[in-house]
């Protein structure tokens, strides 16, 4: 029998159900803001070797709990993997950010691309599930997660980051079935990577669409909401116990959408209201977010006052799992950081109860 998590509340929280305080983690709570970060991967040598190292993926996602009493702790990885392991040769430039080697370019690139195994080429992914699950021991739930496919799709193609999509959106209309063949293949890609992070350990996963909110309502649909669906559906058949969460960075005006897909949680960027997104679709789903990350720039007092605010926003009962609107920034102080974890566990119990 497999002995209990010993701090559940964030899994308890995305069923919705009865807790003494509002449970907290945020999203890149491993990362280049800790100086102790700064240092493993400069022992590394680089991100990629970092990534490969299931040692020091370990190291690296326990670094966060030394420091701040959290409620989860969640992979350390990168949503580039699984292109990575279809050949596109994945680099990052220090400063520069992700780099492919080998684009898509061509259309009839696409049928070539392989559907990874998750135990064989993203192995070392599978690794560090492992590793940091045994670091963890029973103490609190680890988050798996993935990049969307829209997501993932847009890097595949502008070989890089991108302000405008101009090649993902020109292939996109003007090719939209190459598309789409693209977007099922990253599906089905994505829907066993999940699933083997899951059988490796993983007690809820995450789907990161950070570009989502970059397409029209109906391009949403289409290209991404659809391609996520379809992993949710392949989880909730292989895992259903396991809760899966979206989050679609600027997809607030699509919440009803996303939580048919049956979800379980879905997370919030700073740019929607979370009372109103509760009053909208927190029946369905447990809501995770949304302070914006750039309130850590602000004093210990601010920070505080903009926590009550998100707390206050949502209101009593469960349901809400504390976050950032998007991901800790480099720059923040690790004491701000901690004022926010602080803020939280001091001022949900009242919502509680």
């Amino acid at each position: 029998m497999t002995t209990p998590i010993q701090n559940d509340r964030f899994l308890r929280a995305l069923r919705r159900e009865p807790l003494d305080r509002t449970p907290v983690w945020f999203m890149r709570q491993a990362g280049r803001y800790l100086p102790e970060y700064r240092a493993t991967r400069a022992r590394a040598g680089d991100f990629m070797s970092l990534c490969r190292n299931p040692e020091l993926c370990a190291e690296v996602a326990m670094q966060p709990l030394e420091r701040y009493d959290l409620d989860a702790a969640i992979l350390f990885s990168d949503i580039l993997t699984v292109p990575d392991a279809m050949g596109l040769g994945l680099s990052f430039a220090e400063g520069e950010g992700p780099r492919f080697a080998d684009p898509i370019r061509d259309p009839r690139q696409i049928d070539k691309l392989p559907v990874p195994d998750p135990n064989v080429e993203l192995r070392y992914v599978m690794d560090a599930v492992a590793a940091i699950k045994r670091a963890l021991g029973r103490r609190i739930p680890l988050i798996g997660f993935a990049g969307s496919p829209w997501t993932l799709a847009t890097y595949m193609i502008e070989g890089g980051g991108s302000k405008d999509f101009a090649r993902a959106k020109a292939l996109m209309y003007d090719a939209p079935d190459a598309m789409e063949a693209l977007l099922a293949k990253l599906s089905a890609a994505t829907s066993l990577y999940l699933q083997a992070q899951i059988e490796h350990g993983a007690d809820a996963v995450m789907i990161f669409d950070t570009w989502g909110g970059a397409l029209t309502p109906e391009a949403y649909v289409q290209f991404s909401l659809e391609p996520m669906a379809k992993i949710v559906a392949h989880l909730k058949r292989v895992a259903p116990t396991v809760p899966v969460v979206l989050f679609t960075k600027g997809g607030g005006q699509h919440l009803e959408l996303m939580a048919e897909t049956g979800c379980d949680g879905l997370g919030l960027d700073w740019t929607t209201d979370i009372g109103q997104a509760r009053t909208r679709v927190g029946a369905h789903v447990a809501l995770q977010g949304n302070l914006d990350p750039s309130i850590l720039y602000a004093s210990p007092e601010r920070i505080r006052i903009e926590v009550a605010k998100v707390l206050q926003s949502f209101g009593n009962g469960s349901g809400h799992v504390f976050n950032l609107g998007h991901g800790i920034t480099p720059g923040v102080h690790p004491d701000h950081a901690a004022a926010m974890v602080a803020a939280v566990r001091e001022l949900s119990p009242a919502y509680h109860g």
